[in-house]
């Protein structure tokens, strides 16, 4: 039997029969914003989530972050999206009710879901942690293939993401939100927190270790904050002189105006691991410059088309290296919003009604935010 809690108005979670046992569970009705196709713009949308199972959290969400990535998706510049389509990985919410066999959350308690709502879990990668990385299929919380989709629905339904006033998530992929931290600016932890955070930690980031950002805007401000907090010297790099104030508001050291080659000479050769979170094609051999022997760039902004390739020389005389990373694990996931509880670590957000997510979205391809837009769902009720 699912423990419930009543939200707002109506009763969610299991009804009782006439003897006063359990029925059996529904499925649940959910309103949301989806893009039909990839020029229209996202528009009102109704559907059910699965029926809630032994292992199942349902939760009222409450906030979503909006991502890059969302943009990307809903106009199919990927090239493979299914329609329509929910946007939204960075949500939170309150828990409405839990399975019988959820051990880990109880009702009304404040939970986020991120990029991900399964995976195979018996890969090696799986069993190490790294969900992300899963070697057969893994399910992302929007966009991909529902194998747990509604009774009767069609061979393929996609999964809906956090546009939406309801989830249905396996209680694995749900991750316990810190008291303390405001559950609307924690939202955006759950993608750009995660996408920041997991190569700070892979690469080793440390007190006396020198850490380079590309770019401030969603991700890069957090990479900011959480190099900072990791006790690194941070460096910011921008094209936009009108961000060196905020730059060093949110943590940064110092902060270096990339189209300045005066500016970039001064660190050749100095760093010991620059994130690079510019989801725009650009050249990076500027960058690699400015890496130590030995030294790293983990790139984790997906930009439309891809970068120039690289000048080798830049890399083989000095054992530089170029890699890539995808969020975090779910541990890994729970791991950095603790850290964030620590240190009081929430992003800069700007509240919207998700009537507002296609101006929002004009404005973000301007960089018109400071620094994520997360949309308030109460604005769907």
């Amino acid at each position: 039997m699912a423990t419930a809690v009543k939200a707002k108005g109506r009763s969610a979670g299991r009804k009782l029969s006439m003897s006063g046992a359990a029925a059996p569970a529904e499925p649940i009705p959910a309103r949301a914003y989806a893009a039909r196709s990839a020029t229209s713009p996202l528009g009102d949308f109704s559907f059910v989530r699965r029926a809630p199972g032994p292992k199942d959290v349902q939760i009222e969400v409450l906030y979503c972050g909006v991502c890059h990535s969302d943009l990307h998706t809903a106009r199919n510049e990927w090239k493979m999206t299914q329609y329509p389509c929910v946007p939204g990985h960075e949500i939170v919410g309150k828990v409405v009710s839990v399975g019988k066999k959820v051990k880990k959350f109880k009702p009304g308690q404040m939970v986020g879901v991120g990029c991900m709502v399964e995976s195979c879990r018996t890969c090696p990668n799986c069993r190490a942690g790294d969900e992300q990385y899963c070697d057969n299929e893994i399910t992302f919380t929007y966009n991909s293939i529902d194998h747990k989709a509604p009774a009767g629905s069609a061979p393929g339904t996609q999964t809906y993401g956090g546009y939406s006033t309801q989830m249905v998530v396996d209680e694995d992929f749900v991750l316990s939100i810190p008291k303390g931290l405001d559950p609307a600016a924690a939202a955006p932890l759950l993608c750009a927190g995660i996408t920041t955070y997991s190569p700070l930690r892979h690469w080793g980031v440390k007190k006396g270790m020198k850490v380079g950002i590309v770019g401030l805007g969603g991700l890069g401000h957090m990479g900011v904050k959480l190099a900072r907090a990791m006790g690194a010297k941070v460096v910011l790099f921008t094209t936009s002189a009108g961000k060196v104030a905020d730059g060093k508001r949110l943590g940064a050291h110092e902060v270096v105006i990339s189209k300045n080659a005066d500016e970039m000479a001064r660190h050749a050769n100095s760093f010991d691991f620059i994130l690079n979170t510019v989801a725009a094609s650009h050249n990076l051999d500027a960058y690699i410059a400015l890496l130590k022997r030995d030294g790293n760039m983990c790139l984790v902004g997906a930009p439309e088309h891809p970068h120039p390739s690289p000048t080798v020389f830049n890399l083989i005389f000095k054992r530089r290296s170029i890699a890539g990373s995808l969020i975090g694990g779910i541990r890994e996931t729970q791991e950095m919003l603790n850290f964030c509880g620590k240190h009081k670590i929430v992003s800069d957000i700007e509240m919207i009604p998700m009537q507002k997510i296609n101006e929002a979205y004009e404005r973000m391809l301007k960089s018109d935010v400071k620094y994520r837009f997360v949309i308030d769902l109460a604005s769907l009720k």
